[in-house]
């Protein structure tokens, strides 16, 4: 990689993420610690606000406008093929919330791509076996309630078909055994619970911060899954 696709690759991957530590930009483009303050250097002297913050990394100024992002065809045509697996893998809101980003980044690809990528868009199927049932629009609350760090409300329905409401302090989601699961304190059982949202009947994001700041991590969780998958 010449150096200024890698001075672009770097602006790139500061607009992706609040904060990005100089070690990350190192491991991302394979160049030494020095070689990131040059280049870091180099985009602050072409009037890009690159600016660092103490044991956080580097981050754009807020409130500096950088022009649309171009893709080439091949990073268009990954994103087309993702939304195949959206549509089979998550529910209705990430569905709704995917197409809406999907068509704003094809306003800035070329009138040649977008031919491509409708002629490719028909040639594209995803056979899902009957198990897997996102009939349901949870997913886009729980991420929030979860990046929010709150609490939800649930009506919640288990293996008995019996039926409970529920304060909820999520920490995860996980699909596993061909279901999506959001795993949280449970404030009635006062332990984690694996929640399997196909059996949520009511959803609410009550915005109430939560009430444990030492939760477990969903990775430390997974490893007592029922499953190794």
């Amino acid at each position: 990689m010449n150096r200024i696709d890698r001075l672009f690759g770097i602006l790139v991957l500061l607009q992706s993420k609040k904060y990005v530590t100089a070690e990350i930009i190192s491991e991302k483009f394979g160049i030494s610690i020095r070689t990131v303050y040059r280049d870091v250097k180099a985009l602050c002297e072409q009037g890009i606000p690159v600016s660092f913050e103490q044991h956080r990394g580097y981050f754009i100024v807020q409130g500096y406008f950088l022009p649309p992002v171009s893709f080439s065809f091949e990073e268009a045509s990954a994103l087309l093929l993702m939304e195949n697996l959206v549509y089979g893998f998550a529910d209705r809101s990430v569905h709704k919330n995917y197409s809406s980003a999907l068509n704003k980044i094809k306003t800035v690809l070329r009138s040649s791509q977008k031919e491509k990528l409708d002629a490719l868009a028909t040639n594209i199927r995803l056979q899902l076996p009957s198990c897997i049932n996102n009939d349901f629009d949870y997913l886009t609350i729980l991420q929030e309630a979860i990046s929010a760090k709150t609490i939800v409300e649930m009506e919640y329905k288990n293996n008995n078909n019996e039926i409970s409401k529920r304060i909820v302090e999520p920490i995860g989601l996980i699909f596993y055994a061909f279901s999506w699961h959001v795993i949280g304190w449970c404030h009635m059982r006062q332990d984690y619970r694996d929640f399997k949202i196909v059996r949520i009947l009511k959803l609410k994001n009550t915005g109430t911060p939560l009430t444990k700041d030492n939760h477990v991590s969903v990775n430390d969780y997974m490893k007592f899954l029922p499953v190794n998958y």
